[in-house]
């Protein structure tokens, strides 16, 4: 039996200062949803000026969020389907 594939690609940009990293993530669901997360980093005045590390935070923290939002699109989706409030979905 043949099963269908999804896939799915996550969009992140970044904008950077010389102490802060914002992350923007975006995620463009086969229901035409759009998804959109944000996450944050700062340097610490001491710390040396690694952007990348700063991008790394930030992006980590935008997709956390966007996991976070994806698990309550479903659990929104399963309580409509089911007419039910249903058991919260853990990480």
């Amino acid at each position: 039996m043949t099963k269908t594939v999804v896939g799915w690609h996550v969009e992140m940009e970044f904008q950077e200062d010389d102490t802060h990293t914002r992350a923007v993530a975006m995620l463009r669901l086969s229901d035409g949803t759009e998804v959109r997360a944000h996450g944050h980093a700062s340097r610490h005045h001491t710390d040396s000026n690694q952007p990348r590390v700063g991008e790394e935070i930030a992006g980590a923290r935008a997709l956390n969020e966007l996991a976070m939002q994806l698990l309550t699109k479903a659990h929104g989706e399963i309580d409509s389907a089911s007419g039910r409030t249903s058991h919260p979905i853990n990480v």
